[in-house]
């Protein structure tokens, strides 16, 4: 389902929050209610970890991550590395990547599958998003916008793109995600999508400006109204103990 939460006073918490399909990053320093709302959803069955990356509050924005792993600009000091090595299950490859785009979140849109990647990434950045997030990586623009992460945003069910894409455009990218897109905003007419929310494949967290018609629209994209992390562990393990009964 899709939750609505603020940062501060602030409706930008793609901006202040990363969400995969196995863990959650929030930024330092804010309010307890903003975790709060993170740790209801996800504490049963995702870590929601604090973190700060080169010393910034603005973590959604700064890296970029899915199930396989974390990667983080060349500024994340030691010390933030270890403590996201420290937190992240043993699974999360974490990395540090050299790129002179350095505000990672704006510039990739990824699931646990494919990247979209702004069209001057360095070729090197390109095959450390390849082997760390196990994706396949595209260079795309989004609505002829270079900052993919900020413009698109994806889960492995669906993804939403800023409001002016093209319907080809649109045809185009979602044949190379294979996953359906659709066109639309967050926070009340908002077309920095990435920055107003988080995504991941059974839950969303978006900006408290957030109208109930783009919660719709976000909730039947995502099929967010059907998932259940849950579901695919309990059946696999009624299928496990009838095997082995």
């Amino acid at each position: 389902m899709a939750v609505r939460v603020q940062f501060e006073n602030n409706n930008e918490v793609g901006v202040f929050s990363k969400l995969t399909n196995s863990y959650c990053l929030v930024a330092i320093g804010g309010s307890e209610n903003f975790y709060s709302v993170f740790e209801a959803e996800l504490a049963d069955t995702v870590p929601v970890i604090h973190a700060s990356v080169a010393g910034c509050r603005i973590i959604g924005r700064m890296c970029v991550g899915n199930k396989n792993g974390l990667l983080v600009p060349n500024s994340t000091t030691d010390t933030e590395l270890q403590h996201l090595r420290n937190s992240l299950p043993d699974t999360v490859c974490v990395q540090r990547v050299e790129e002179r785009l350095s505000a990672l979140g704006n510039v990739v849109a990824c699931n646990d599958y494919v990247a979209l990647v702004h069209p001057d990434l360095d070729r090197e950045t390109e095959e450390i998003l390849a082997d760390v997030l196990k994706v396949e990586v595209f260079r795309q623009t989004v609505a002829s916008n270079v900052l993919v992460g900020s413009y698109c945003i994806l889960s492995n069910q669906g993804g939403l793109v800023h409001p002016h894409t093209s319907v080809q455009d649109q045809d185009e990218l979602s044949s190379l995600l294979q996953v359906p897109l659709v066109a639309g905003t967050v926070n009340r007419g908002s077309e920095v999508i990435a920055a107003g929310m988080v995504v991941n494949d059974w839950c969303s967290f978006c900006g408290m400006d957030t109208t109930s018609t783009e919660l719709s629209v976000i909730e039947s994209i995502f099929k967010l109204n059907e998932a259940q992390p849950s579901a695919i562990a309990t059946t696999m393990r009624a299928s496990l103990i009838e095997s082995m009964s």
